[in-house]
């Protein structure tokens, strides 16, 4: 058996207006997340189930822990396979459906990586690393949902 990890939060929930749960309509969806001394993660619900559109839902979360496992495992193994990264953003998308019984599930997350490195020479490794990091990625092996990866790999401006 392999080490094993424990992660601890707490959430707080803000959004009593004085009323609590009376209405569904009587209370806010505003919360904070916390873990140990770590700057504070405003979150609500989705603007469609009622929530804050300045905080970040559950939804957004998954989706960024999604793409931020698969970039820091992707840093990671670039930097022992000698390839060098100098920029990375990622644009990922995540899509989640509703169940006609008022629930719902995530049916695909799509990563959008743009990697720039540092020479030309690097840029064939730099994809095939795509592709490992995926499957090291600990959140997404943890989905019962496809999480797809479509990398562009650049040199300084110039695309690959």
């Amino acid at each position: 058996m392999g080490k094993i990890h424990h992660y601890t939060t707490q959430l707080n929930w803000t959004g009593n207006r004085g009323e609590g749960t009376t209405d569904y309509t009587a209370y806010d969806r505003d919360h904070v997340l916390v873990a140990g001394d770590k700057p504070e993660i405003p979150g609500s619900s989705d603007p469609s189930f009622r929530g804050n559109p300045r905080r970040y839902n559950p939804e957004e979360l998954l989706v960024g822990s999604l793409s931020a496992c698969h970039m820091l495992w992707y840093l990671h193994l670039c930097s022992v396979n000698g390839v060098v990264v100098v920029d990375y953003h990622d644009y990922a998308e995540g899509t989640m459906e509703e169940t006609g019984e008022g629930g719902g599930h995530f049916t695909a997350v799509v990563l959008r990586p743009v990697v720039t490195v540092s020479e030309a020479g690097m840029g064939n490794k730099a994809m095939e690393l795509h592709h490992q990091a995926h499957k090291h990625c600990y959140i997404a092996s943890s989905c019962n949902f496809p999480v797809t990866h479509e990398p562009e790999v650049r040199v300084g401006d110039e695309g690959m």
